[in-house]
């Protein structure tokens, strides 16, 4: 198995563990740090949509808080038949957290597609522009 189709594995499989009751659209995505460990989380939708949590932003955080600090990969795996690429609250978060990374974008299907994390946030604000 590769370090791509088991970042896509970790996110397929914690993607049925999302909370999406109310959009019952499902997310897993599922990161990778530089010490090879793999962080992954799903979505978790409120009832107040604004305080819902995409499953980019969970798997990251969930990473910091176990003291990772470095990244070199995110995938993000939905139902979806056209792959669905992180919102723009989580590009920004990728960005800053994980940096110019490989995001792997798949479906249940089998289709995969890469893109670097720059091209999806051209321009992006960081704590260079502080």
């Amino acid at each position: 198995m590769s370090a791509d189709d088991e970042l896509i594995a970790a996110a397929r499989t914690v993607r049925e563990k999302a909370h999406a009751p109310f959009s019952g659209f499902r997310v897993g995505a599922a990161v990778r740090a530089k010490s090879g460990h793999i962080f992954a989380g799903c979505n978790v939708e409120n009832a107040s949509y604004g305080l819902t949590i995409c499953a980019e932003r969970v798997a990251i955080f969930k990473a910091i808080s176990e003291g990772e600090r470095e990244f070199n990969a995110i995938a993000v795996v939905t139902d979806a038949a056209t792959l669905t690429p992180p919102c723009g609250a989580c590009r920004q978060i990728i960005w800053e957290l994980c940096g110019d990374v490989p995001v792997i974008l798949a479906n249940l299907d089998g289709k995969i597609e890469r893109e670097r994390s720059l091209n999806l946030l051209p321009r992006p604000f960081d704590s260079s522009h502080l």
